[in-house]
């Protein structure tokens, strides 16, 4: 090596899943760089190392930083990969030196082995790579691979188009970084290389260098806005062929959303949000395309097609839609139309609802009950949040008394009385469908650093396709009055609380992850009440004696495991979120 001997530290590795029913797990190695091989070992107290495994320096073929938008599931959140003898190994490094400091040393170790000319930069992730969504493992990456580049850098360009395309620079341009290519407004360059829909290869006298595209000058792109978010901007606007260009939450990845009122199978208007996915052809060579293969070298060359032209989509993009300086998350009153009651809960009575000719629930506030500007700044922040495992909120109706929240219509209504009415009738792949659906909604509040504070089945909804989502996250911080027992400092629900809300009104991921095993629980009791013959006090009491929950009978071994886990004295000995969802996947594929 050219600056060091060795290079060593602790870091965490993800099993390689050599075997498809293989469990994925994360566990903290010591790993050691000379100039022969990667050694990992696991350092056990007071014991001598167990070497875990070795990788001959010769056989690497590849070594690059991962770029993803994926939950990390473990404490270490810049991962790394090595492909080596046809395996992938993912590495995850405390912070972004460290990870860069071993990219830069293994590249400048392999340089001059046997190396892949393209690879994958996103994970391979539930059988497909998501970066270019290719179903073989083995398949060729889909980003050229650079030995020689620092590993922050972008990768070089590719060989140039065999049809010359000349671009006209709109602008100067100065380089931000040492691959970038000084422009000059009016100047033509050789367009070597458009695959990448925020920076292009073009060639000038002086060389081959990279430029920026920027998709902010135009009115339909919104870089920073969810899928949920789009749906309520877009049913606001309500008119035929509203459309935005937006960041799909896949990196280096955009979707096309569109307001329709198309008709349904029933012939009837039928307003929904479509999103369709901007793709580019397998080759890579800079060409996109929506529904049906009409290909654009530019993503702006495809929108203006578009306009005209529905070719695939439901409806052509007729009126581009932005952000307009701020969200737009007040619903007009005149727009609400109220019915039946569904149900009431701790905050006020639940009303089925119509807000621009879709069906919605209506939460009514009770005067009173909530402390109204502090929840109004809040759902602003609430509305942000949009996963497929989560309840959307749409939005809140405050020009009106009492003040009413706007949310996505779940048919069946909550989780506990679902499961009470299905007694004897649920499946055990059900019941851990079950749990599977609850702990992927959290690990991605968990990943937006949002503690929900009362996960509990009856704050859970389930759809009319039996798929539960996670409701009501974050709002017991603003119940002025309700059921719950009061500390000096807070309103909690006792019996699916963890120690340290009890005694010291600490929140925390860790926090709600002490919940949800209450919360499986409740689902292998087919919605029997925790603790139900006892009072708060004496749930206390038996938790300080480190007393837990019995193993349901329903549940299986691995399941309570998972449930006693998740029951830990102290936080950190708990694990996370996506950790759950993975441990719990790992089972559904026994």
């Amino acid at each position: 090596m050219n600056s060091f001997l060795t290079i060593s530290g602790n870091m965490i590795k993800k099993s390689q899943q050599k075997k498809r029913t293989s469990p994925c797990n994360y566990k903290e190695r010591f790993f050691v760089l000379d100039t022969q091989d990667l050694k990992y070992s696991e350092r056990r107290p007071g014991k001598k190392p167990m070497m875990k495994g070795c990788i001959e320096l010769s056989r690497i073929k590849c070594v690059e930083i991962v770029c993803t938008d994926v939950p990390i599931p473990c404490n270490y959140k810049y991962p790394f990969q090595i492909f080596h003898d046809n395996h992938y190994l993912y590495i995850f490094a405390p912070d972004n030196d460290c990870r860069q400091r071993w990219v830069r040393a293994l590249k400048e170790e392999t340089k001059h082995n046997n190396l892949v000319p393209k690879y994958h930069p996103n994970f391979w992730m539930d059988g497909k790579w998501r970066c270019c969504q290719q179903t073989e493992k083995l398949a060729t990456g889909c980003h050229v691979y650079n030995p020689e580049a620092s590993a922050s850098k972008k990768p070089l360009p590719q060989l140039p188009d065999p049809e010359v395309r000349m671009v006209i620079a709109l602008q100067d341009y100065t380089p931000q970084g040492d691959d970038d290519l000084r422009l000059q407004k009016d100047q033509e360059y050789v367009l070597i290389n458009s695959s990448h829909p925020e920076w292009w290869a073009v060639q000038d006298n002086q060389g081959i260098g990279l430029i920026v595209v920027n998709l902010s000058s135009h009115r339909w792109y919104n870089k920073n806005i969810t899928r949920g978010e789009a749906e309520v901007l877009l049913m606001k606007e309500g008119k035929e062929g509203a459309f935005m260009v937006r960041d799909s939450r896949q990196a280096g990845i955009y979707t096309v959303s569109v307001f329709t009122k198309a008709p349904g199978s029933n012939g009837e208007k039928n307003p929904r949000v479509k999103h369709y996915l901007i793709r580019q052809t397998e080759t890579g060579e800079g060409t996109f395309y929506l529904a049906e293969k009409y290909l654009f070298s530019t993503i702006p060359e495809l929108i203006h097609y578009h306009q005209h032209n529905a070719a695939g989509m439901t409806t052509r993009l007729r009126h581009p839609v932005s952000l307009d300086g701020g969200y737009q998350w007040e619903v007009d009153p005149e727009e609400l139309t109220l019915g039946e009651e569904l149900g009431s809960g701790q905050f006020g009575l639940v009303l089925e609802g119509r807000w621009r000719e879709m069906k919605v629930a209506v939460k009514m506030i009770r005067e009173e009950c909530m402390s109204d500007e502090d929840f109004k700044e809040e759902a602003r922040v609430m509305m942000r949040l949009s996963h497929y495992k989560l309840v959307q909120l749409y939005g809140v109706c405050t020009q009106r008394s009492p003040m009413c929240l706007v949310f996505e219509f779940m048919e069946n209504g909550c989780l506990s009385d679902y499961l009470r009415d299905r007694k004897g009738r649920l499946s055990q792949d059900v019941m851990l469908g079950m749990c599977l659906d609850v702990s992927d909604g959290m690990a991605y509040l968990e990943s937006s650093n949002f503690i929900h504070r009362d996960l509990a089945a009856r704050n859970c909804l389930v759809s009319k396709n039996n798929e539960v989502k996670v409701s009501d996250f974050g709002m017991t911080r603003f119940v002025l009055d309700d059921q719950y027992t009061s500390s000096q400092c807070s309103k909690f629900p006792v019996k699916w609380s963890a120690p340290e809300v009890i005694k010291f009104c600490k929140f925390s991921s860790k926090s709600d992850v002490w919940s949800f095993g209450v919360l499986m629980w409740e689902v292998y009791n087919e919605g029997r009440l925790p603790y139900e013959n006892r009072s708060n006090t004496e749930v206390v009491e038996s938790l300080n004696a480190g007393l837990r929950l019995l193993k349901p009978r329903l549940a299986p071994d691995a399941v309570y495991l998972l449930m006693e886990w998740c029951w830990k004295e102290k936080p950190d000995d708990r694990p996370s979120f996506a950790l759950l969802l993975h441990e719990l996947a790992s089972i559904s594929d026994l």
